[in-house]
């Protein structure tokens, strides 16, 4: 694969989200020539692709169309047309990852089934149609509801506290899982030959009025018999799925120091941001070394690292504008992603700042200030 650096070689990209814009930017330097589909005229990727087609990712022919231009193709978001991934791959486009891969972890109440077929563990968890079944769970109380398909970056998921909240509940087939408190997430990479390796295990504090990922912290504070673990159940997911890629698993810890798988992402996610500036290989470029069946990167800690979303402050809407942007860029080790939307709202992620530190304490104390002085307004 390598041999067309140099040559024709073109990587489609469905979804043209801050994803695919951070993995544009690391295949520059691969050489490598990117097409990108997306339904939206001003999205993240459109300045930065060799190639910016408007088209609904979720639609057959265009899928299919596109993947048609293209020499490999790969995603920034889950939620794609897989018949159409189908039928390229049939026909004999390289697709990674893998349709059926795909097909699967759309429908977070077949990621539960795959979790109980290969022993592997995870939370207590029930299925529900609607909301009269989710009301009969009511003495399982607190519980996270969970849309079966289409849910992403906080949408789709619902905390249930009592059944005082069954009103506001999603009246749709889901996944209720039990709460547990503390959450990690390793990102796994494997390549075609089966080579596989692991980013160390990250921990991530959520805003709990939108259910994102607010701070992310590299490493995790956890034992190192946790984090052996964490590394094996993510390398036997990846290996049983035999996924090409890279591959984001969320797990919860329990108060008993176990681990249970949460949900998983076949794609760069916002829990590998740091991995930028704050690892020797970032998930963008093992990915792309991954799908190109090229020798995975070393995945080592440079410095301990902390990662804020900016996210769009509450009560703004309109086009965006940072306040405390050069207090931040004055801070030693601090940077600052911004994704390239013109438009903020609630919530919207809007880019990212990674500090780093001689130790996480540090970091998180940065972060704070960070957290405290970048404010994303209209």
């Amino acid at each position: 694969m390598n041999s067309s650096f140099y040559g024709n070689f073109k990587l489609g990209i469905l979804g043209g989200g801050q994803l695919g814009r951070m993995l544009i930017q690391e295949a520059a330097n691969f050489n490598i020539s990117i097409s990108v589909l997306d339904s939206d005229k001003n999205a993240p990727c459109k300045e930065l692709a060799a190639e910016f087609v408007i088209g609904d990712i979720r639609d057959f022919e265009t899928v299919y169309q596109f993947g048609k231009t293209v020499d490999l193709l790969t995603i920034e978001i889950e939620h794609v047309n897989v018949d159409a991934l189908e039928r390229l791959e049939n026909e004999g486009l390289l697709v990674y990852p893998q349709p059926k891969i795909l097909r699967m972890i759309q429908d977070k109440g077949l990621q539960k089934k795959f979790y109980s077929d290969n022993n592997i563990p995870t939370a207590a968890y029930f299925l529900s149609e609607n909301k009269t079944e989710t009301l009969s769970h009511k003495a399982d109380f607190p519980f996270m509801q969970k849309l079966r398909k289409g849910g992403y970056d906080g949408k789709g998921v619902m905390k249930l506290a009592s059944e005082t909240d069954i009103e506001k509940s999603f009246d749709a087939p889901s996944v209720l899982e039990k709460l547990i408190d503390k959450e990690i997430s390793v990102i796994v990479a494997r390549n075609k030959s089966g080579e596989t390796k692991c980013f160390p295990p990250v921990e991530m504090e959520f805003n709990a009025e939108a259910n994102l990922v607010e701070f992310l912290f590299s490493p995790a504070s956890i034992s190192e018999k946790i984090k052996t673990e964490a590394n094996e159940i993510a390398i036997k997911i990846a290996d049983k799925l035999g996924i090409v890629g890279i591959l984001a698993i969320e797990m919860f810890i329990t108060k008993k120091d176990e681990l249970l798988v949460n949900e998983m992402a076949p794609r760069p996610h916002n829990s590998g941001h740091q991995t930028i500036e704050g690892n020797f290989t970032s998930q963008y470029a093992q990915h792309l070394r991954a799908i190109l069946n090229l020798p995975l990167g070393d995945t080592k800690i440079i410095l301990p690292s902390v990662m804020v979303n900016l996210l769009g402050e509450k009560n703004y809407e309109g086009n965006a504008k940072y306040e405390g942007l050069e207090e931040v860029l004055a801070m030693e080790n601090s940077y600052v992603h911004l994704y390239g939307k013109k438009t903020t709202k609630p919530f919207r992620k809007m880019g990212h700042v990674t500090i780093l530190a001689e130790n996480i304490e540090k970091a998180k104390q940065k972060a704070k200030f960070v957290k405290e002085k970048l404010k994303v307004i209209a």
